[in-house]
């Protein structure tokens, strides 16, 4: 009977140590995947914007300045009408199709 206390402190402090595992230590792993995540994020986007410029400068030496331009602007043109081309129709125009197929 002695024991007793030290029975009832090690049982509460399992259960807080449990619940510690299950929300916080959870919490700051998604915390740190995200920062994680966000960092390369960002340093993906950089190294894009580096490149393109990279890419027009490079261009820009080998053909005119404004060559370079229409290239990139041709380039673009081409990469938006694929991306229209692929996009979901609206509702009332999906409807005109499927009146249409039927």
């Amino acid at each position: 009977m002695d024991d007793f206390p030290i029975k009832i402190a090690d049982f509460l402090e399992s259960i807080a140590a449990r619940i510690r595992l299950l929300t916080v230590e959870r919490l700051a792993g998604w915390a740190r995947w995200t920062a994680i995540g966000v960092v390369v994020a960002i340093l993906g986007l950089l190294m894009a914007i580096f490149t393109v410029v990279a890419v027009f400068r490079l261009l820009s030496e080998l053909i005119t300045v404004e060559g370079a331009y229409g290239l990139f602007g041709a380039l673009f043109v081409i990469i938006g009408i694929v991306l229209w081309s692929k996009r979901l129709p609206k509702a009332e125009e999906q409807e005109l199709v499927e009146q249409r197929e039927q």
